[in-house]
């Protein structure tokens, strides 16, 4: 029988990071769960990803400080011996107009969602590089390609993951090892729930499809660039937005 692949996802407690880790469960992978919070069950997300006959860990770690990055990746390969897949979900938001931004909100959303991507990848690479295979797949967004008011430093760290991606795809290729990003548009999510009924349509009329996406079309785009078919595919960026850019 073969062995099973493993794949760790970052940020993922809810929404697409939960989305992408249930696919990866359902196709038969191990999963390795970073959460952050302190509210987060662990127990019943274990259940649920077991259910499909597989083993799951769940780290908590902030994936914006080195060691606890480093003790993250050191249980993951104390369990399954290799990270096949590594998804960089997690991220933060903290919107608020340039001139009145604070400089800890531009900090902290640098931090985790562009050199937290940084330092999951440095930490996992030397494993992937060794085994001469691995899928790493970054979650970037289109406001990282188009930006978006408000959002100036969410828009700056996700256009620094997508340079930063490119880069890394052409550094490990000769080793079989592919580096893609997904850009999501509007997903549907625990945080778009709470936008009021005018809100949302302002949105959908801006989507050629006219409506959101949801979190299981994002996890479909990455377990897809998680597995063998996709294995001459790198450097890439993938939009998953309804039309939108």
């Amino acid at each position: 029988m073969e062995e099973r692949k493993v794949a760790l996802v970052t940020g993922g407690a809810r929404g697409i990071g939960k989305a992408i880790a249930l696919k990866f469960a359902k196709n038969n992978y191990n999963i390795v769960l970073n959460y952050v919070s302190d509210n987060t069950d662990t127990q019943s997300l274990k259940d649920e990803l077991e259910q499909y006959g597989i083993e799951t860990i769940c780290v908590k770690a902030d994936v914006s400080k080195k060691d606890e990055v480093e003790e993250m990746v050191k249980q993951a390969i104390e369990k399954f011996g290799k990270i096949d897949v590594l998804v960089n979900n997690a991220g933060v938001t903290k919107d608020c107009l340039l001139m009145r931004m604070k400089e800890e909100d531009f900090d902290k959303v640098i931090n985790i969602n562009l050199k937290g991507t940084f330092l999951m990848t440095k930490e996992v690479i030397p494993y992937m590089m060794k085994k001469r295979n691995g899928k790493i797949i970054n979650i970037s967004s289109v406001v990282g390609v188009c930006g978006n008011a408000g959002q100036s430093n969410y828009s700056a760290s996700k256009a620094g993951i997508i340079g930063f991606t490119k880069s890394v795809a052409k550094e490990v290729a000769s080793r079989n090892i592919c580096a893609n990003c997904v850009a999501p548009g509007f997903i549907a999510t625990d945080m778009t729930e709470v936008l009021s009924e005018d809100v949302k349509n302002n949105i959908n009329s801006q989507i050629p499809m006219k409506r959101m996406g949801t979190a299981e079309d994002v996890a479909n785009v990455v377990y897809f660039l998680g597995n063998d078919e996709s294995s001459y595919i790198t450097g890439q960026v993938i939009n998953v937005d309804g039309g939108m850019v």
